[in-house]
């Protein structure tokens, strides 16, 4: 079975890349490929991480009809569990990381890509955002406050009540990503950035953005994601309209 993250190293700096064609959909086995793969990268100390996708769609965000054919709350929970122990492993990492948005990052893609530290995305017809709430689902408070953080309360607002999927431009406009870049360039100028850092006294460094980053992990914590909320909502009618809606157009 091919691995589900590709690993490379460019000297101190390692690569990881989703590896779920045609759109790195995020099931559980690749959420947990992911956790494990971050862990793996602080244990070996590792100077930083690019994290990538491609090509085309950076990651299409949750697997839809993975989750919707699921028996029973407790394998829908262990589900989201996985999602959220990923985004948890890049918050918490203590390495910096860089994410390669070479194509689309809607939904648990564009939370992957916000619990990163540096965000270069692919200039073009790329779209970025949280578009829970035009599939019928709820953004806990936990993931709204990613986006606050990044974009500022009024703006984040806007793009979350109307679950506001972003192009490339306006994205690096509102402070989303921060660079913009040709599409085959994605991977490279991510790297290029960690290695600034590299430059660094590292303890300095770490620990700086360890205090800065304290707000990004408090917003992972369970009490923060209230699963048991988006679970019951998960059941309810118009949520599954809008999800089977979504699962039709992506086997179409």
């Amino acid at each position: 079975m091919p691995a589900l993250i590709e690993i490379q190293n460019h000297g101190a700096i390692r690569e990881l890349r989703l590896a779920r064609p045609p759109v790195n959909a995020l099931d559980p086995a690749l959420c947990l490929a992911l956790r494990d793969a971050v862990h793996q990268a602080a244990a070996d100390d590792v100077d930083g991480v690019v994290l990538a996708g491609g090509p085309s769609v950076f990651s299409g965000g949750l697997d839809v009809p993975h989750l919707l054919a699921l028996d029973g709350s407790g394998a829908l929970r262990a589900a989201w569990d996985a999602f959220f122990s990923a985004a948890r492993a890049l918050a918490e990492a203590p390495m910096p990381i860089a994410a390669a948005l070479a194509g689309h990052a809607p939904a648990g893609g564009c939370v992957l890509a916000l619990c990163c530290d540096y965000r270069v995305m692919a200039a073009g017809p790329f779209r970025i955002g949280l578009n829970e709430t035009q599939v019928g689902l709820v953004a806990p408070d936990g993931i709204q406050r990613l986006l606050r953080r990044v974009v500022g309360p009024r703006q984040a607002e806007r793009l979350l009540v109307g679950g506001v999927l972003v192009d490339s431009e306006e994205a690096l406009r509102i402070g989303l990503v921060d660079e913009l870049v040709g599409i085959d360039e994605v991977p490279l100028r991510a790297r290029l950035w960690l290695e600034t850092l590299q430059t660094l006294p590292r303890t300095p460094m770490r620990q700086t953005r360890a205090i800065a980053r304290a707000d990004l992990a408090a917003a992972l914590h369970p009490d923060a994601l209230d699963l048991d909320r988006l679970i019951e909502a998960w059941h309810a009618p118009d949520t599954q309209a809008g999800l089977r809606a979504l699962a039709a157009r992506l086997g179409r």
